[in-house]
C-alpha cells in the first residue's frame, strides 16, 4: 500500500511537470493565427489538448505534434522537462531561434522533425545524448556550422534529413558508423571537400542525396557497391571521375541516378541497362564521351533521360541508334539530348517513342535528315525542340495534330517550304520559333488561333506578303514578336496596338513602308523596338512618347523626316538609340540618352545640328532653333495664356454651376494617389520585406499577380504586398482600376491600402505593387471549405460569425454604392475576396475589376449594346442591376 501511494504521488508530480512544460511552450508562441493552442488551459486535461498525446498508464506526454499550424515563436527550454517524450513534430511552422540545449535531456526521444521552419544556430552536440533517436529531420531551416563528429553516438538512426540549410565544413567520416541509416540527405548546403570513403559502410542506405554543395574529388567506389541504394543524387557539385563499368549490376535497385552539373568523364557503361528499375537518369552538363549504349531500351521503367551538354556522339551515322532502342521504354516522358556531338540522320523510329512522351529536346547537334511524318504519333508532346541542327525538308503538316504542344522550336536548321497552316490547330502553343531557316510563302493567318502564344519568331527566312492582322492583334504576345530579315511588305497594321503586353518587337530588314501607326504607342510595355532597314517614312509620331519602358530603339535606314522628338530624352530606361540614315533635321536634344555619344547613332542625317560637342555637328541657326521648338510665342506664351484663360473660366463658372444645382463645392477626387499620408516604399524595400519575394512568403496567387507577406523594416509592420504580373493580359488595367478605387474609399470593412509602388526591378523591368494591411485569418473561402480541403482546424465558422460577416460585407457594399464621393461597383465580389482579421471581422478587397459608377453610366449612355467590362456580363446591364448582382452573388 505504501509503495503504491508513492507511485501515485510520483505520477501526479510528473504529470504536473508535463502540464507546466506545455504551458511554458505555449508562452513562447508569439502568433497562433489558427487558434490551435487556444484550448491549452485549465478547461481541459492537458492530455486532451490538441497536438498532445499521453501514455495510457501514467498520463505522461509521449508525443507533441504541432505541425502545419502556422505558429510563430521559439521553442521553450522547458521542452526538456517532458522526460517521457518520444516524438516532436514542429514541421511547417514559423519557429525561429536556436534549438534549446535541454532537448538533449529527452532520453526516450525517437523522432525529431523541425523541418520547414526558420531555426538557426548550430546543430546541437547534445542531441547525440538522445541515443534512441531513429529520425532527425531538420530540412529547410537556417542551421549553420558543421555536422557534429559525435553523430555516430546515435546507433539507431535511420533517417537523417539536413538538406536546405547553411551547413559548412566537410562531411564527417563518422557518419559511416551509422549502420542502420536508410536515408542520408545533405543537399543544398555548402559542404566542401571529398565524399568520405567511410560512407561505403552504410549497407542499409537507400536514399543518398548530396546535391547542390561544393564537393570535389572522385565518388568513392565503395558507394557504387551499396546494392540497397535506390536514389543516388550528387548533382551540382565539382565531382569528377568516371562511372564504374558494372554500375548497372552493383546497383540493381537503382531508380534515380542524378550526376548532372559536375565534371564526370568517360563513356557510359553498357551495363547500365541491367538497372532495370531505373526511372530517372540525369547526367547533363558533364564531359561524358562516346556512343550512348544502344541497349537502353532494356530500361522499361525509364521516365526521364537527360544527356544534355556532354560530348556524347562522334558525329557519325550510328550516333542515334539508341533512339530506336528507346521505343521499348513505354513509360518514357522526357528525352533531352541537346548540345552534344550527335550526327547522322534523325531516325524514323523517333516517331515510335512512347506516346507518354511530353518533352523531346534534340537541339545543338549535327543531326541531318528530315522530321518523319509519324511525329504526329507523339500525341502527348508538350515540347518539341530540334533547333541548331542540319535538318532539311519541310515541316510536316501532321505537326498540327500535336494539340498539347506548348513549345515548337525548329530554328537554325535548313527547313524549306511554307509554314504549315495546321500549326494554328495547336491552340495551347505559347512559343513558336522557326527563325534562321529557308522557309518561304506568307505567314499563315491561322496562327491567330493560337490564343496562348507569347513568343513568335520567324525571322531570317524568305517570307513574303503582309503581316496578318490576326497575328499582329494577338494580345497574348508578351515576350517577343520577331519578323526581321524576311521579304515582308505593306504597312505595319494599326492592330499592333493590341500588343499591350509585348516586350520585344523586331520587324527590321524587310520592305515595310508607310508611316508608323499611332496605335503603336499603346504597346507601353515594349522594351526593345527594331524597325530599321525598311522604307518607313513620315515623322516619328508623338504617340510613341508613351513607350517609357523602352531600352533599345532602332529606326535607322528608313525615310523618316522631320525633327528628333524631344520626348526621347525623357525615356528613363533608354540605353541605345539608332536614328542613322534617315532624313531627319533640326536640333539634336542634349538630355537623357543624348548625353552620351556612344549610346546614340545619328549618322546619315545631313540636316541635323547642335547636340553635345562629341557629335561634332554644326551649330544650329536661329531658324533651326525656332523649327525645333516652334517660336517662343507658340511653345511658351500661347500655352501659358491659354491655361490662364481656361483657369479663369473654371473659377468663374464652377461655383455658379454648383450653387445653381444646390450643391456645395467639394474637394476634387482627382490628384496623385501618393499624397503625403501614404508611406513611400521603393522596390528594394519591398524586396527586403518579402525576403526577395520568396515562395515561403507567398500567401496567394490571383489572375493578375501574387500576394506576399512582408515585414517593413521601417516600423516592423506586417503587410500584404500584391505584385502585379504585368505579362498577364489586363494586369496593368487592374492595377490602375484598383488605385483609382482605393484612393477614394475609406471604410472599416474595406481592406486598408498602405501605399503603392510603381517602379522598376533590379533587371530594369516595370514593377507595380499595392501594399495592404495584413489580415492573418485569410479569406472567407478557405473558412467556408475547411472540410472539403480536409484541414483539421480547431475553429470553424459559427452561425454568429457568418451573420456578422454578412452584415459587415453588406455595410461595405452599402458604403461603396451610396456614400462614396463617386459610387463604386466592385464587380468581383466573392468569398475569396473577403478577408478576415484577428477578430474575424470582414474586409472587402481586390478592386482590380472595380468600376466607378459614373463611368458605367457614361458607358451605357453612349452605347447600350456594349459590354461594360463586368466579368460574365454580356450585352446591356443597367447600373442598378450591377449593384443587385453584387449583392446576389454574395
Amino acid at each position: 500500500m505504501i509503495n503504491l501511494g508513492a507511485f501515485e504521488c510520483e505520477a501526479a508530480t510528473g504529470s504536473e511537470i508535463d502540464r507546466e512544460a506545455l504551458l511554458a511552450i505555449k508562452a513562447q508562441i508569439r502568433k497562433d493565427p489558427l487558434g490551435a493552442l487556444s484550448s491549452w488551459n485549465d478547461t481541459l486535461p492537458f492530455c486532451m489538448w490538441p497536438g498532445v498525446t499521453c501514455s495510457l498508464q501514467d498520463q505522461r506526454v509521449i508525443l507533441l505534434d504541432l505541425s502545419s499550424l502556422n505558429l510563430e515563436g521559439s521553442v521553450s527550454p522547458f521542452i526538456g522537462n517532458l522526460s517521457y517524450l518520444g516524438g516532436i513534430n514542429f514541421q511547417e511552422n514559423n519557429f525561429d531561434g536556436e534549438i534549446p540545449h535541454e532537448i538533449g535531456n529527452l532520453f526516450y526521444l525517437q523522432s525529431l522533425n523541425l523541418s520547414y521552419n526558420s531555426f538557426q544556430g548550430e546543430i546541437l552536440t547534445r542531441l547525440t545524448n538522445c541515443s534512441d533517436l531513429k529520425q532527425i529531420d531538420l530540412a529547410s531551416n537556417n542551421f549553420a556550422g558543421s555536422i557534429p563528429v559525435s553523430i555516430d553516438s546515435l546507433p539507431n538512426l535511420k533517417l537523417l534529413w539536413l538538406n536546405r540549410n547553411s551547413l559548412t565544413g566537410s562531411i564527417p567520416p563518422s557518419l559511416g558508423n551509422l549502420s542502420s541509416l536508410v536515408v542520408l540527405s545533405l543537399a543544398a548546403n555548402s559542404f566542401e571537400g571529398s565524399i568520405p570513403d567511410d560512407l561505403g559502410r552504410l549497407t542499409s542506405l537507400q536514399f543518398f542525396q548530396l546535391s547542390e554543395n561544393k564537393l570535389s574529388g572522385d565518388v568513392p567506389p565503395s558507394l557504387y557497391n551499396i546494392s540497397s541504394i535506390s536514389s543516388f543524387l550528387v548533382s551540382v557539385n565539382r565531382l569528377h571521375g568516371s562511372l564504374p563499368w558494372g554500375i548497372g549490376t552493383t546497383l540493381p535497385n537503382l531508380r534515380s541516378l542524378w550526376l548532372g552539373m559536375n565534371q564526370f568523364t568517360g563513356p557510359l557503361p553498357y551495363t547500365l541497362s541491367n538497372a532495370s528499375l531505373l526511372e530517372s537518369f540525369d547526367i547533363g552538363a558533364n564531359a561524358f564521351v562516346g556512343l550512348v549504349p544502344d541497349n537502353l531500351g532494356g530500361l522499361q521503367n525509364l521516365l526521364n533521360l537527360n544527356l544534355e551538354r556532354n560530348q556524347l556522339g562522334k558525329m557519325g551515322t550510328n550516333d542515334l541508334n539508341f533512339i530506336t532502342s528507346l521505343s521499348n521504354s513505354s513509360r518514357l516522358e522526357v528525352v533531352v539530348i541537346q548540345f552534344n556531338n550527335f550526327g547522322g540522320p534523325l531516325p524514323n523510329s523517333v516517331a515510335n517513342l512512347s506516346t507518354s512522351l511530353k518533352v523531346l529536346v534534340m537541339g545543338g547537334n549535327q543531326i541531318t535528315g528530315s522530321i518523319p511524318s509519324g511525329i504526329e504519333n507523339l500525341i502527348n508532346l508538350n515540347q518539341l525542340d530540334m533547333e541548331q541542327n542540319l535538318l532539311t525538308g519541310t515541316i510536316p503538316l501532321g505537326v498540327g495534330k500535336l494539340s498539347r504542344l506548348n513549345k515548337l522550336i525548329l530554328s537554325s536548321n535548313k527547313f524549306t517550304g511554307e509554314i504549315p497552316s495546321s500549326i494554328g490547330n495547336m491552340t495551347l502553343l505559347n512559343e513558336l520559333q522557326l527563325q534562321s531557316n529557308s522557309l518561304w510563302g506568307s505567314i499563315p493567318q491561322s496562327l491567330g488561333k493560337c490564343q496562348d502564344l507569347n513568343l513568335l519568331d520567324v525571322s531570317q527566312n524568305n517570307l513574303i506578303g503582309t503581316i496578318p492582322k490576326q497575328v499582329i492583334s494577338l494580345p497574348s504576345l508578351s515576350r517577343s514578336l520577331k519578323l526581321s530579315q524576311n521579304l515582308l511588305t505593306g504597312s505595319l497594321p494599326s492592330e499592333v496596338g493590341s500588343l499591350i503586353n509585348l516586350g520585344d518587337l523586331d520587324i527590321s530588314r524587310n520592305e515595310f513602308s508607310g508611316e508608323i501607326p499611332t496605335m503603336l504607342g499603346k504597346c507601353i510595355t515594349l522594351e526593345n523596338l527594331y524597325m530599321n532597314d525598311n522604307n518607313f517614312q513620315g515623322a516619328i509620331p508623338s504617340s510613341l512618347s508613351t513607350l517609357r519602358s523602352i531600352h533599345r530603339l532602332d529606326l535607322s535606314s528608313n525615310k523618316f523626316s522631320g525633327q528628333i522628338p524631344d520626348y526621347l530624352q525623357d525615356f528613363p530606361l533608354l540605353q541605345y538609340l539608332n536614328l542613322s540614315f534617315n532624313d531627319l533635321e533640326g536640333e539634336v536634344p542634349k538630355g537623357g540618352v543624348f548625353r552620351n555619344a556612344s549610346t546614340i547613332s545619328i549618322y546619315g542625317n545631313r540636316k541635323l545640328c547642335g547636340g553635345i560637342p562629341e557629335l561634332k555637328l554644326p551649330n544650329c541657326t536661329l531658324k533651326d532653333s525656332k523649327e525645333r521648338g516652334g517660336s517662343l510665342k507658340q511653345k511658351v506664351i500661347v500655352p501659358i495664356v491659354s491655361a490662364i484663360v481656361i483657369l479663369i473660366i473654371i473659377i468663374a463658372t464652377v461655383p455658379v454651376a454648383y450653387n445653381w444645382k444646390g450643391y456645395s463645392i467639394k474637394k476634387p477626387v482627382f490628384g496623385s494617389f501618393m499624397e503625403d499620408q501614404y508611406m513611400k516604399l521603393s522596390y528594394r524595400e519591398l524586396c527586403i520585406a518579402t525576403n526577395e519575394f520568396s515562395s515561403d512568403n507567398l500567401i496567394g496567387v490571383g489572375s493578375h499577380g501574387s500576394v506576399y507577406k512582408g515585414i517593413l523594416n521601417k516600423d516592423e509592420k506586417v503587410v500584404a504586398v500584391k505584385v502585379l504580373n504585368l505579362e498577364n493580359r489586363g494586369a496593368l488595367k487592374s492595377f490602375v482600376a484598383e488605385c483609382q478605387t482605393l484612393r477614394n474609399v475609406r471604410h472599416r470593412n474595406l481592406i486598408k491600402v498602405i501605399t503603392v509602388c510603381s517602379s522598376v526591378d533590379f533587371k530594369g523591368n516595370d514593377f507595380k505593387a499595392l501594399v495592404f494591411e495584413y489580415l492573418p485569418n485569410g479569406n472567407l473561402d478557405k473558412w467556408l471549405h475547411l472540410e472539403e480541403d480536409g484541414q483539421n482546424h480547431l475553429h470553424k465558422l459559427t452561425f454568429t460569425h457568418r451573420l456578422n460577416i454578412a452584415m459587415e460585407v453588406a455595410s461595405a457594399l452599402e458604403y461603396l454604392h451610396h456614400h462614396c464621393q463617386t459610387p463604386v461597383a466592385h464587380c468581383d465580389l466573392k468569398p475569396s475576396n473577403i478577408l478576415l482579421n484577428n477578430d474575424m471581422s470582414a474586409h472587402v478587397g481586390d478592386f482590380g475589376l472595380a468600376k466607378l459608377l459614373h463611368e458605367i453610366g457614361d458607358s451605357f449612355s453612349h452605347n447600350q449594346t456594349s459590354s461594360i467590362g463586368i466579368k460574365g456580363s454580356i450585352g446591356y446591364v443597367p447600373p442598378g442591376t450591377v449593384l443587385s448582382l453584387l449583392l446576389y452573388s454574395f
